[in-house]
């Protein structure tokens, strides 16, 4: 039963050439995470409290940001006695929210953080079974969350995505990169690596977002044991469909994200320099409560400085490695660092760092690419829907990695992740303000605000051209 259908370097091959989604089966049946429940992992955290976003199960034309939530500190026991409906709720942190009306995400929650009491538990999660030896529950992150808990839908700046489902089920709504025009991508609020969508994918504004209807979304049903993939740069927009889902994730760097680090630091400055010098008390709440604070200009500066100089030593020990490899006719391997997500573990040390053989380049993966990809039922290709998203669908995946079964549902859902906090509501039955499309609590419609303005200099085009320039500029 411990035998997996890849071995950790074809498996490792795959995540690293699979430039699209794909659901792997039977790959993670004997690892101890499976048995972490919320039952279990109230046990183990005895009383510890962590942080729950909440949100409104209303589906409204404009998405649900962070900012938008409200935030209360609880136990998993609470929790779980909450999402039950058990009468012990009438006090304590959840309260003041109707579990008919809300729900509660405890998301993004690093593993080595919450559990750093308990290490030997980060042996539980055994990525090295997918070709990352030494990579465990220290470097992945844990969601825990009641039926209907979503976060908006956004891209990941940084590396692919390895996700266990381990509680319950999630559905995954995947766009990729080529439809990022389409999601009309925006960076307020400002949280460092997400690029979220204008768009509520739930209950689309086609009026003020019509070419949405190009975008071809692909859908899948995670349920426990199975490991999604999440190719780089590719949208999702998650939800639990169960009474209470538990995933793990981990996000495996990829050399690319060198550049892609100097045109988050790029976006920084400006996001940070701009919303600054506005009148703090407009109410405009531009900072995602991710982002503990507005790091000053000074930091931001050299924070770019560090991206750009970690890019061009990366390409220095690229270009040397290459002209080893042709000169002795060595094959260069794979490799990756092990680095969270984060601008927090910023310091990769270039010199270690060596290029992956197979460039990222984000199309469609040819024809005969994809013949070399040994899709069956342990691994599933997580194929686009039939029509474009103006049709409500979605593709589940069998537990047992079976056929692909086809449903129909009412709406669909969000995810995302999560660390500090800056904003804590505990008000009764309310949420915090719902606000525009354009994340700006009140908008004229005649004149052009400074998220207008940031809409288009920070835009991702607009970025990755002048990230190009500058790296020109310290070329040269």
């Amino acid at each position: 039963e411990d035998v997996k259908p890849f071995t950790p370097e074809k498996t490792k091959e795959i995540v690293m050439s699979l430039q699209q989604p794909a659901v792997f089966c039977k790959m993670a049946g004997n690892w101890p995470a499976l048995h972490w429940n919320v039952e279990y992992l109230s046990a183990v955290l005895e009383g510890k409290t962590i942080q729950f976003r909440l949100g409104l199960k209303t589906v409204d034309l404009v998405p649900q940001f962070e900012t938008s939530c409200s935030y209360v500190e609880a136990t998993l026991e609470e929790f779980l006695a909450w999402s039950c409906g058990q009468p012990s709720c009438r006090s304590g942190p959840f309260s003041c929210y109707d579990y008919s009306k809300y729900w509660a995400y405890a998301d993004y929650k690093y593993i080595a953080r919450i559990f750093e009491d308990k290490p030997e538990i980060f042996q539980d999660v055994r990525w090295s079974d997918f070709g990352f030896p030494g990579r465990s529950g220290k470097e992945s992150t844990l969601w825990i969350g009641s039926e209907g808990a979503n976060t908006p839908c956004h891209l990941d700046s940084y590396g692919c995505n390895l996700v266990l489902q381990v509680q319950g089920r999630k559905r995954w709504h995947l766009f990729p990169p080529g439809d990022t025009s389409f999601l009309y991508p925006t960076r307020i609020p400002y949280e460092e690596s997400s690029i979220f969508s204008k768009v509520n994918i739930a209950n689309p504004d086609l009026k003020r977002f019509p070419e949405f209807r190009n975008s071809t979304a692909h859908v899948v049903t995670l349920s426990p044991g199975q490991v999604l993939l999440v190719p780089r740069h590719w949208w999702h927009y998650v939800e639990s469909i169960d009474p209470v889902t538990v995933s793990i994730n981990s996000w495996i760097e990829l050399d690319a994200d060198h550049e892609a680090r100097v045109e988050e630091a790029i976006t920084r400055m400006l996001v940070c320099a701009i919303k600054s010098a506005e009148n703090p008390s407009d109410g405009d709440l531009w900072l995602n409560p991710t982002e503990v604070e507005a790091t000053s200009h000074e930091i931001n500066l050299q924070y770019l400085n560090k991206a750009v100089s970690a890019y061009l030593k990366c390409q220095e020990t690229s270009v040397s490695g290459q002209a080893r490899s042709s000169s002795s006719g060595a094959k260069q391997k794979t490799n990756t660092s092990c680095k969270r997500k984060r601008r927090e573990v910023f310091g990769c040390e270039p010199e270690s760092c060596t290029l992956l053989t197979q460039e990222c380049d984000f199309a469609a993966p040819k024809a005969e690419e994809l013949q070399k990809i040994p899709f069956g039922p342990h691994l599933i290709q997580v194929l686009p829907q039939s029509h474009k998203t103006s049709v409500v669908g979605a593709v589940a995946v069998e537990s047992d990695g079976g056929d692909l079964l086809h449903e129909n549902e009412e709406h669909f859902g969000k995810l995302q992740s999560k660390r500090k906090r800056l904003l804590v509501s505990n008000d009764c039955e309310t949420a915090a303000h719902q606000m525009d499309s354009d994340c700006s609590p009140c908008t004229s419609q005649t004149a052009l605000s400074t998220n207008d303005l940031l809409d288009c200099l920070v835009n991702p085009r607009v970025i990755s051209l002048v990230a190009q320039l500058l790296l020109e500029r310290m070329r040269v």
